[in-house]
């Protein structure tokens, strides 16, 4: 029973509901870069595994005393887990998936080096600073960076296009997540940053196939499910919202792509799947 709490303490802190949109994200910028699937595709996917996950760890490192007043059931203030324990953790997967990303050449290491310092800015300060949600969004563009400059190609205007497009729906989503803990902000303007992937669908890759443009519809439908009544709910079913557009982040890496076969329709479709069923079980925020 001890080894279970503590296993759950650890995915709960690395968040690992959201991992599929991280693998949906590498998915979708090396196709659009034109990579085949190869080994070192895992080895991406595997070195961003650990970045998200170390990451999310010093995030409630960083945060503990703002848990501690306002999210008791964190897994550091309820006593499942040392504060120690958990910069260990995390300092060990930044360090481990950067070093797992030296293979991939010296463009995609590089690009990891500056997200690893992007995602310790931002858990260092976005408790204190309205343009936290800039750095989130710049986190989820440098992936995208990352996973296109690991392919054998030059990176493509494509890529830095639906990354920009990835970065202001993360903006959108990032934006609605702080009214989980600071109701009353009121402002949703932001949230138009929403549809920015579907605008970047339409003028970057214009010629795209039936199954790319049925991927876009869902896309809308999902956000209008999500975003439902937003402004009439109370701050406590933000939550809800932010976990739904979460694993839409693997509808948005899906549209992106301008010809989607039927096999990669089921692996996006299960991605996003995977994500809802594990936000059961672990919180997604």
């Amino acid at each position: 029973m001890a080894l279970r709490v503590h296993l759950r303490s650890l995915l709960v802190l690395g968040r690992v509901s959201n991992l599929p949109t991280v693998w949906s994200n590498c998915l979708a910028a090396w196709l659009l870069n034109g990579g085949v699937l190869a080994p070192t595709f895992l080895l991406l996917s595997a070195g961003a595994t650990l970045l998200y996950t170390g990451g999310m760890f010093l995030n409630d490192a960083y945060d503990v005393e703002f848990d501690r007043q306002h999210r008791r059931e964190r897994p550091i203030p309820s006593g499942k887990i040392s504060v120690g324990t958990v910069w260990r953790f995390g300092v060990g997967f930044l360090l481990l998936g950067w070093l797992l990303m030296w293979p991939l050449g010296a463009l995609a290491a590089g690009a990891a080096l500056l997200l690893v310092v992007t995602i310790v800015v931002y858990d260092a300060i976005h408790k204190r600073t309205s343009f936290a949600p800039l750095l989130m969004a710049a986190c989820r563009f440098l992936l995208y960076f990352v996973a296109a400059a690991a392919t054998p190609n030059r990176v493509s205007h494509s890529v830095l296009w639906h990354g920009l497009a990835l970065a202001a729906y993360v903006v959108g989503l990032s934006y609605l997540a702080r009214g989980e803990s600071r109701p009353g902000s009121g402002r949703h303007w932001p949230l138009l940053f929403l549809i920015a992937p579907l605008v970047a669908n339409g003028l970057v890759n214009s010629h795209r196939n039936a199954a790319a443009w049925a991927a876009s519809g869902w896309l809308v439908v999902w956000l209008c499910w999500c975003l439902r009544g937003m402004l009439k709910r109370p701050v406590q079913d933000v939550g809800r919202s932010v976990a739904g557009l979460l694993a839409g982040i693997a509808l948005v890496d899906a549209a992106a792509l301008p010809q989607l076969t039927a096999e990669l329709v089921l692996v996006f479709g299960g991605l996003f799947v995977l994500a809802l069923i594990l936000q059961r079980k672990i919180p997604a925020t």
